[in-house]
């Protein structure tokens, strides 16, 4: 996993720094993620790579969330981008994939078409 500042101007430093390799997003790995990255939600916005995040369960959902919030909060952005399509229908399943995944990660998923059917 891997952070990009969307504010160009910040120092490439900071995005090695923050650079965490999980491949799974869940109880445990979730308090790593708010510890690193939630002070720099609070100072940008920031889009958080998910490319190599194959698992994601509450906990990793609630730690989304908790830093989409502060971000908020604080002015900033916060989305997720590269998700691997078991992530994305798991982000579509608890309706956070609209507010979380950037148009682009979306529209690359290879579950697309899946997630746009009418439930009628």
């Amino acid at each position: 996993m891997t952070m990009t500042l969307c504010n160009r101007s910040a120092a490439t430093a900071i995005a090695q720094e923050n650079t965490i390799e999980i491949t799974e997003l869940v109880r445990g790995d979730d308090q790593v993620l708010l510890d690193r990255m939630g002070p720099l939600v609070v100072r940008q916005s920031i889009a958080l790579d998910l490319s190599t995040v194959e698992r994601i369960d509450a906990a990793g959902i609630a730690a989304l969330v908790t830093l989409y919030a502060t971000a908020c909060q604080a002015g900033h952005s916060f989305t997720v981008s590269n998700a691997s399509p078991r992530v994305v229908r798991i982000l579509a399943l608890v309706g956070l994939d609209r507010i979380l995944l950037s148009q682009n990660a979306v529209q690359s998923s290879h579950s697309g078409p899946e997630l746009q059917r009418s439930a009628a």
